[in-house]
């Protein structure tokens, strides 16, 4: 689910359990995984031709801030443990083996019982990363939570020089709300900034373009 999260912009609600009423999680209905141009039947087709996906969508059926029957879709990542296609396909694999219904929510699993990975439970696995690779990129457990994970993989986009235009619409922002989750001291961002004005510096300007307004005179009296 931290994968789901991170690669497709989510909001919390959207992937994990929530005691926000107004939450409206993605379901295994809600999955659409192709291979090249053809769509798998994820929910009757062989379980074994489903790792054959390289494209997965996820369709918005409820979702208050997507449009209903809008997808948004990935490819595999070439990182099989940190994939959107490859998570999406074992949370399939795992709820089908549990005979769950087409309407489960993803963040559904079984063991003995039905149970729902929540909110605060995510946020714990995240701080436990932190706390034992956090100083390697200079953070500690608390200054991240679930809702961290927007932000990173917009961040991730933006630093792999990614259409802002592209990551806004992934990430259904309607206006620059967006920019409120972007981090200007990301190394990547900032590191070109000073020889790239020292480039785009040298400039001319355009024949009789002053630099400066010119100040304008009084109308002359009685003229």
């Amino acid at each position: 689910m931290l994968t789901l999260g991170f690669f497709f912009l989510l909001r919390p609600g959207e992937y994990a359990s929530s005691d926000n009423p107004e939450s409206t999680p993605f379901r295994l209905i809600d999955i659409h995984l192709r291979h090249i141009d053809t769509r798998l039947d994820h929910l009757r087709g062989p379980l074994q031709v489903l790792h054959t996906a390289n494209f997965v969508c996820l369709e918005f059926t409820n979702q208050k801030n997507g449009v209903r029957g809008e997808l948004i879709g990935m490819g595999r990542s070439g990182t099989p443990a940190f994939c959107p296609v490859q998570a999406c396909i074992s949370r399939i694999v795992h709820l089908r083996r549990h005979h769950a219904a087409p309407t489960t929510p993803l963040y559904t699993f079984f063991s003995h019982e039905w149970y729902g990975i929540n909110t605060s439970s995510l946020t714990t696995e995240l701080r436990l990363a932190i706390q034992a690779l956090g100083h390697t990129v200079g953070l500690s457990p608390p200054d991240v939570s679930i809702r961290s994970l927007r932000a990173s993989g917009a961040m991730a986009m933006l630093c792999a020089n990614i259409d802002p235009d592209r990551i806004r619409l992934l990430g259904r922002w309607r206006s620059d709300e967006m920019l409120r989750y972007l981090h200007v001291q990301a190394y990547p961002i900032v590191r070109d900034l000073a020889p790239a004005m020292i480039n785009g510096g040298g400039f001319t300007l355009l024949p009789n373009q002053p630099l400066h307004p010119q100040p304008r005179l009084p109308p002359a009296i009685g003229g």
